[in-house]
């Protein structure tokens, strides 16, 4: 039997989601001007700060998630927070790579152990620990306690690279979209907010397919179990009887 993760809503989705990226892409590279100050190094932006936001929702919603499972103790909660501490990883990830790429031409260096990027940097080790947490060789139960604990952990490691460029001076500059006063308007404003969407659209489509994705290497990991304790208890009871049969023969070159 075939199973796929694919549905015709999430098919939908996943059409929107591209028309969105080829819109994002238009505006970002060709219809949005470049910065006075700059210049076309702005353009990174579209998909820094949107990659980085989400990412951040991301991991909320693993910490989420995690209190869900500690509470409730079901599969449901287990494999959303897992799902999306994977989303967030790679995320996070592409924040990282494009931070360097406009910090090279811009500060002269791809890294500088700046208060932003070393806090991002901790959460991104932080995340990859959880994923190597959900791979320990041990009981799937003790397992997912352990993970929802270390996710609990995106909860206060995010706190602080929120608030990094305002606890500490930093060359990373401070955040470009507020409320009340926008660093950014018209045109320039509208794609990064058009990226913020589309990223969002794709965290939603990768969550639905890697939750399902997740749900049935379960079920394969629990037929798999099942399997294994049936060949025990096969070998076990193929044991008994010969060990039976065996005690049931007289011993060779005993007296009658």
């Amino acid at each position: 039997m075939n199973e796929t993760t694919a549905s015709p809503a999430t098919r939908v989705l996943g059409l929107v989601t591209a028309a969105g990226f080829a819109a994002l892409l238009a505006f970002a590279l060709v219809l949005s001007p470049a910065d006075q100050v700059q210049g076309e190094l702005v353009r990174i932006m579209y998909v820094h700060v949107p990659t980085a936001l989400v990412a951040f929702v991301a991991f909320g919603v693993t910490v989420a998630a995690s209190v869900g499972y500690l509470v409730r103790r079901t599969e449901w909660w287990d494999l959303v927070a897992h799902a999306s501490a994977e989303i967030g990883a790679v995320l996070l990830a592409a924040t990282l790579v494009t931070g360097m790429l406009w910090g090279r031409p811009t500060w002269g260096v791809y890294w500088t152990w700046d208060a932003r990027l070393t806090t991002t940097a901790l959460l991104f080790v932080l995340a990859l620990g959880y994923l190597a947490v959900r791979r320990l060789p041990v009981e799937r139960e003790r397992r997912t306690r352990l993970a929802a604990v270390v996710g609990l952990l995106f909860g206060p490691t995010g706190v602080v690279v929120r608030y990094a460029t305002e606890w500490w001076n930093t060359l990373h500059q401070k955040s470009t979209i507020t409320t009340l006063d926008p660093k950014i308007d018209g045109l320039m404003l509208f794609t990064l907010m058009l990226g913020f969407a589309v990223f969002a659209l794709l965290y939603v489509w990768l969550m639905i397919h890697r939750f399902r994705v997740l749900f049935l290497e379960h079920r394969v990991e629990d037929l798999a179990l099942d399997e294994a304790i049936a060949e025990r208890r096969a070998e076990a009871a193929s044991a008994s009887a010969s060990a039976s049969a065996t005690g049931a023969r007289p011993p060779v070159g005993a007296a009658s």
